[in-house]
């Protein structure tokens, strides 16, 4: 891709971008999501935050892997910089390439290191390491949780710098309040009646979608 459209291509960064993501993905597609949606949003500006909330909630109506909304982000990201091709060409080539250099490099690891791991599971040392990079995984799900609850419950979210922290903070004015209502039927939906999550998600759907024809989502 470097070869045929240049090293400063989107396909380019893109390819290089989510190669790179997939050789260091630790915890599942919910604890990289994180990284991605910041790199994505603020770093190379390929969607909007709101549009990157969108695509986790897509790739949560499927029962595929979760991993799947880069495709989306590609997509959009090379639609709106499709350097000499037809946008919606651009488009779909991105998001081929990226899903090729997301899952090629986790099959390697299923394929060479399948046979050493469970020599490597009694290696105290590799262990250690491991726990460590369980316990990091776990707060970095809890602020992807965080990203994605503030940008759903709120229409605008401020980024703040106070020294080495970077935070978002909402605009208590923008609150949207029929997301939060959806929220908490999902939340009852889910632990005291314990519904699926697939019931729970259409359900969910089908109170979004009253809401937006009856003009009560907001902006």
């Amino acid at each position: 891709m470097a070869v045929l459209t240049g090293t400063d291509s989107v396909f380019t960064t893109q390819g290089l971008f989510f190669s790179g993501t997939a050789l260091v993905t630790f915890g599942g597609a919910y604890a990289v999501l994180a990284y991605v949606a910041q790199q994505a949003v603020q770093t190379y500006g390929w969607l909007s935050v709101g549009e990157m909330v969108r695509g986790l909630a897509l790739a949560e109506t499927t029962p595929g892997p979760l991993i799947m909304v880069v495709q989306f982000v590609a997509f959009l990201g090379s639609y709106r910089d499709p350097g000499s091709l037809d946008p919606w060409t651009a488009a779909l080539l991105g998001a081929l390439l990226t899903t090729w250099v997301t899952f090629v490099p986790c099959f390697l690891f299923i394929f060479l290191g399948a046979p050493n791991i469970e020599r490597l599971r009694g290696n105290r040392h590799v262990s250690a390491a491991l726990s460590g990079i369980t316990a990091a995984v776990v707060g970095v799900i809890a602020n992807l949780a965080l990203y994605f609850a503030e940008h759903t419950l709120f229409t605008t979210v401020d980024n703040r710098t106070f020294g080495p922290l970077h935070l978002g903070l909402p605009d208590l004015t923008t609150f949207r309040p029929v997301a939060l209502g959806i929220a908490l039927v999902a939340v009852a939906l889910i632990f005291p009646l314990r519904w699926s999550v697939l019931r729970t998600l259409g359900v969910c759907a089908g109170l979004g979608l009253a809401a937006a024809l009856a003009g009560l989502t907001g902006s």
